[in-house]
C-alpha cells in the first residue's frame, strides 16, 4: 500500500481542475531483445508504434516530438534483426522519423478506430490500396516547423508570427526539406501523369478555369491517386507562398486504365486577402498552374494570364 498526497490550487485562474493517476505494470527487462528475436525468425516483421491519450490528446500539447517511451530503440533493434520490417504508426500528429530511411515500408494510421486492425490487415495483404495522403507536412526536426520561433509565446499570449507561411508554405519559403511533404502518399499501383491542359491561356476576372490532366495506371494493381492542383502567383505585389493548393480530385483506376482529372478554379483560387481594402484581391498578371502528387512532387505545369482585377 502506498499513500499518495496531492496538493492542488486553482489560483489565479480558477475554474475546474483534475488529476489523472495511472500505473504501468511490471515489464520484463528483455522485452526488446524478445521482439528482435521474434522478428529475426519471421519473413517479414510488422511493428506497430504510436501514442495514446496518455501522450497525445485534444486541449494540450505533446511534451516531445519523439515517439513515447523506448519506441525509437525498439525500431532500431527490430530493423537490425530483420531488414524486411514494416513500421505502422498509429498517432494523430507528426513524430520524429529520422529512422524511416532504414525501413522499407512505413504506414500511417491516424487512429482509425475499432475497425482499424481489419483495415490494416487488408492494406498489408494487398487486398486494399493505400489511398490516403498527408494533410500536413512532417518535419525532420521540430525546429524546422514554421511556428517553432513563435510558439508557445510569452506571458499567456501566442503570436502567430508565421502569418500566411504555415505548413508547407513555410517550408517552401525557407527552402527547408521536410521528412514527408504535404499531400504525400504511396500506392501499390504506379501512375503516369500526362501534360496539364487549361481551358484557356487567358482568363478575365470572374471567369472559371478548367484544369485537366490525363492519368494512367501503368501497373498490374488496382489503385487510387490524388491529383493535386497548386497555383503560383508569378507577379504578386505582396509576399505570397511559392504555391498554394487550390483543388484536388481522387481517381480510382484498374490496371492499364486511364482517366482524366478535372479541377475547376474560380477567381478565389488566384486571390489573396488584402487587409488594407478588407477584401479578397486577384491581381492581373501571370499565374502558374502546377499539377502533381504532393507539394514536393509536381508532374506538370502551365501558365495562365489573368486580365483585370
Amino acid at each position: 500500500t502506498h499513500r499518495i498526497v496531492v496538493e492542488y490550487s486553482s489560483f489565479p485562474a480558477g475554474g475546474l481542475g483534475g488529476l489523472t493517476v495511472g500505473l504501468l505494470p511490471p515489464r520484463p527487462a528483455d522485452m526488446q531483445a524478445h521482439a528482435a528475436q521474434v522478428a529475426a525468425s519471421a519473413d517479414v516483421a510488422v511493428l506497430v508504434l504510436g501514442s495514446n491519450p496518455d501522450w497525445e490528446s485534444e486541449g494540450r500539447d505533446r511534451q516531445s516530438f519523439e515517439l513515447p517511451g523506448a519506441q525509437r530503440s525498439l525500431v532500431e533493434a527490430v530493423v537490425a534483426a530483420n531488414p524486411q520490417t514494416v513500421v505502422v504508426l498509429n498517432c494523430g500528429s507528426p513524430v520524429a522519423t529520422d529512422w524511416a530511411e532504414r525501413v522499407p515500408a512505413l504506414l500511417q494510421l491516424w487512429y482509425p478506430g475499432q475497425a482499424g486492425p481489419e483495415a490494416l490487415a487488408d492494406v498489408l495483404a494487398g487486398r486494399r490500396d493505400t489511398g490516403g495522403r498527408l494533410p500536413t507536412t512532417w518535419p525532420r526536426r521540430l525546429e524546422d516547423d514554421p511556428a517553432f520561433l513563435h510558439y508557445p509565446g510569452e506571458r499567456g499570449e501566442v503570436v502567430y508570427g508565421e502569418g500566411i507561411f504555415v505548413g508547407y508554405r513555410g517550408y517552401e519559403k525557407t527552402r527547408t526539406e521536410p521528412a514527408f511533404c504535404f499531400g504525400h502518399g504511396l500506392s501499390y499501383a504506379e501512375f503516369e501523369f500526362g501534360e496539364v491542359q487549361l481551358s484557356s491561356a487567358t482568363i478575365s476576372a470572374g471567369d472559371e478555369l478548367e484544369v485537366r490532366v490525363p492519368v494512367h495506371n501503368r501497373s498490374e494493381c488496382n489503385g487510387s491517386e490524388v491529383v493535386q492542383v497548386y497555383v503560383r502567383d508569378l507577379e504578386a505585389s505582396v509576399a505570397r507562398p511559392e504555391k498554394e493548393l487550390k483543388g484536388f480530385v481522387k481517381l480510382k483506376l484498374a490496371p492499364g486504365e486511364s482517366s482524366e482529372a478535372l479541377v475547376r478554379l474560380d477567381s478565389r483560387a488566384f486571390s489573396f486577402w488584402d487587409p488594407q481594402q478588407g477584401k479578397w484581391l486577384a491581381e492581373p498578371g501571370r499565374f502558374e498552374i502546377l499539377v502533381g502528387r504532393s507539394s514536393g512532387d509536381i508532374r506538370s505545369r502551365a501558365e495562365v494570364e489573368l486580365e483585370g482585377a
